[in-house]
Order: structure tokens, then C-alpha cells, then sequence
């Protein structure tokens, strides 16, 4: 069980979803505030609408005053992360030895797949799920093979395993890329779910890559279990990274982790992977692990109020949208079949609306006719953003 976590204190537990104005919000020049005209509200990609931690900045801004701004070394981030994991997730067994830093979760994902995999083999996802798998699994030239998840949105056990039962009927070296927790659903696999995947990948001999950005942003509730912490995950690899949690997507930086019999494997990687890393992104990612769970905490209460909210108003405004709030991540998934709409509801409420979503479609099947909205914002703007959907139906 996770060990007990000190409450913030009052200084410190400020929602940071409600400190940025609109207009502080449009002078920003990165993907969210900048692919559309500014009459748009961009609840799309995965940007959260907040200022630094202040330990992050604190630690960028004495980078730079050091002119700290040359090639990753060391093993701090590592180290953080496995603090961070034993006191979020009493899990003690992220080993720093068996660690490697890699520039971002998805670039890491590449590396592990060139490690364990072959051009043309089966890497197999669970459906609708985060369309990157789809492109950066294409590009290497490895085969993309759905399991899709069940009508809960959790894994279908039985699908899985006939999926890998036909991946192992090849010639190649078949891999599971599992999204814990799930995007774009939000859910949050169990230890038991876990522990049947890992059964499930010894009798059919494949392997499993996780990829956790989303760990340390769980809803009230809820507890996050690293798949190397189940039995039977030994020879797993997983992504991890402070990126989600602590908007540090610009700051690129991720770890790496191996379970016992998978490294080996991690060992094999080049060393110049580990120079792909931004320095200052290892600082400050290290920052975030160390000294931001305050911060974080205060972040998690109004995630945690702003899926109630959105709740509320689809329940009032669009009742014909269907929604589970998700258990994890700052993401929604509405499901806006039954709206009828003429072609993809993305679309329709980015002309109609000016409303930014991502679209379902390219989360693979199971993704038409779904919208995915990024909750990390403002109650006020995701009000306005419901009250212009539901208009773009008028």
C-alpha cells in the first residue's frame, strides 16, 4: 500500500488549474495556444494550463545562472523516480541499476522495441488508445495489431489472448504495448489485471513494453500499480517520466526501467540514447520528483474538481453524451455517438463551437464517433467550452 503522504500546507496547496488567465494563456507560443485562431478554446493536446512548480523553475533558473546547460550525466532523475515510486506507490522495486535515461516516453518506447523486436513485427495495443502508438510503431516498421478494450474500457482478457496467441503463431518476436494508465480512457489497470497480463505474455512469449507517463496523476481514490511491481513482470520494460504530471513536455527527459530479467536487454541500448535527453529537462524533471509533490497534490484536488464539473454540465447541457470520468490522467473520453452528428464530432464543434478536441478517430477502432477533452485548464474555460458544444448542436 502506498505509505502515508503529508497533506500540503496551506501555502503551498493553491490549485494551479486557476492561476493563469485567458489571456496570460494566449501569449504562450506552443502547440495548444498556437494551431488555432485565438477565438478557438484548445482543449486538445495533452498541455496542462498552469505556471511551473515553483521547485522546478527554481531549479531551471539555477541552471541557468550556472550556465548548467550541457549533456545529461548521472543517475539523479533516476533516483528521484524511485523515491517517488516507494512513497506514492510502496513500490521499492524501481532498482537505479537497471535504469537508463531516453529523450521523451515515446522516443524510449522506440529504443525498447529495437531492443526486444524485429522490422515486421507484431506490437500489439489495446484500442481505442493514444495515436502516436500507431505512428512511431509504423514509422520503425513494426505491424500494429489491436486488442481492443472491452465496452468498460478495461482489457478484454479473452481478446488479448487470442491476439497473442496469433502474434506467437509468426515467425517474429511479438510485443504487448500496454498504456497504464490508459489513454484515452483513463483507466487504471488493477494488480490482479496486471499479473494476468504478465501471466498471459510467459505462456505466450511476449513481451510487454509499459508506457506510464500518466502514473503520478491518479484521481482521488485511486492507486497506481507499476507493472514491473507485479509477479511474473520480470522481464518487462517501462516508460516512465515526470513530463504529464508536471506540463514538462518542453523539457524532455524520461527514464527507462527494466525488470531483473530484462536487463540484460536495457544494457544493450547505445549510449548515445542517453545524450537525446535535455540536461536542463533532467534537472528539472529530477526538481518535480523531489520536491513538487506539494504542488502536485494541489493539482490532483482540482483535477479532481474539474471532472465533477464536467460531470455536471455535460449531465445539464449534453445529456446525450456518455462519460465515465476517468480514474487517471487529466484526459476525457465522450463518447458523442448518439449526437448523430454528420461525420467526426470534432469537427463539428471546432466549426460550430470553436472548441478544439481531439478526435477519436486516430485512437484506432473503438475511437469514432468519441472525443477526447484535456480537463488541465480552468473551471471556467471548460465551462464555456461545454456551454459552446452544446450550441453547436442548436
Amino acid at each position: 500500500m502506498p505509505r502515508d503522504i503529508p497533506a500540503p500546507s496551506p501555502a503551498t496547496a493553491v490549485n494551479p488549474l486557476r492561476l493563469l488567465s485567458l489571456e496570460q494563456l494566449r501569449r504562450r507560443t506552443s502547440m495548444k495556444w498556437r494551431t488555432y485562431p485565438e477565438d478557438v478554446l484548445p482543449l486538445w493536446v495533452a498541455e496542462m494550463d498552469v505556471p511551473l512548480a515553483e521547485p522546478v523553475a527554481a531549479a531551471i533558473r539555477d541552471a541557468v545562472a550556472l550556465g548548467d546547460t550541457g549533456y545529461p550525466a548521472g543517475t539523479a532523475y533516476a533516483e528521484a523516480l524511485a523515491d517517488f515510486a516507494a512513497e506514492r506507490w510502496g513500490w521499492d522495486g524501481l532498482a537505479v541499476e537497471r535504469t537508463t535515461i531516453v529523450p521523451d516516453v515515446m522516443l524510449g518506447i522506440v529504443e525498447m522495441l529495437k531492443l526486444i523486436s524485429g522490422t515486421g513485427d507484431p506490437v500489439i495495443v489495446n484500442s481505442p488508445v493514444y495515436p502516436p502508438f500507431y505512428q512511431f510503431v509504423g514509422h520503425m516498421g513494426r505491424r500494429v495489431v489491436e486488442a481492443p478494450l472491452g465496452e468498460d474500457g478495461r482489457i478484454d482478457f479473452g481478446v488479448l489472448e487470442e491476439t497473442f496467441g496469433r502474434a506467437r503463431k509468426g515467425a517474429g518476436r511479438p510485443v504487448y504495448l500496454l498504456c497504464s494508465p490508459h489513454n484515452p480512457t483513463g483507466t487504471v489497470h488493477t494488480a490482479d489485471e496486471l499479473a494476468a497480463v504478465a501471466a498471459l505474455s510467459q505462456t505466450y512469449g511476449v513481451r510487454v513494453v509499459a508506457d506510464e507517463i500518466h502514473a503520478p496523476v491518479m484521481a482521488a481514490g485511486q492507486t497506481f500499480v507499476p507493472y514491473l511491481g507485479v509477479p511474473g513482470a520480470g522481464n518487462g520494460l517501462s516508460l516512465m517520466s515526470a513530463s504529464k504530471a508536471w506540463n514538462l513536455a518542453g523539457l524532455k527527459a524520461a527514464v527507462a526501467v527494466a525488470g531483473p530479467d530484462a536487463a540484460d536487454d536495457l544494457a544493450r541500448i547505445p549510449e548515445e540514447v542517453g545524450h537525446g535527453p535535455s540536461h536542463v529537462g533532467v534537472i528539472a524533471h529530477t526538481a518535480a520528483l523531489r520536491d513538487g509533490g506539494a504542488w502536485l497534490d494541489a493539482l490532483l484536488t482540482g483535477l479532481d474538481d474539474n471532472r465533477r464539473l464536467l460531470a455536471g454540465l455535460l449531465a445539464e447541457h449534453l445529456p446525450a453524451v456518455r462519460h465515465e470520468p476517468g480514474r487517471a490522467t487529466y484526459l476525457a473520453w465522450l463518447d458523442c455517438r448518439s449526437l448523430d452528428l454528420p461525420g467526426d464530432p470534432a469537427a463539428v464543434f471546432l466549426e460550430r463551437g470553436r472548441v478544439a478536441l481531439n478526435s477519436g478517430e486516430p485512437f484506432g477502432t473503438g475511437g469514432a464517433g468519441f472525443v477526447r477533452l484535456n480537463l488541465a485548464t480552468a473551471p471556467e474555460l471548460i465551462t464555456e467550452a461545454v456551454r459552446r458544444m452544446a450550441a453547436a448542436l442548436d
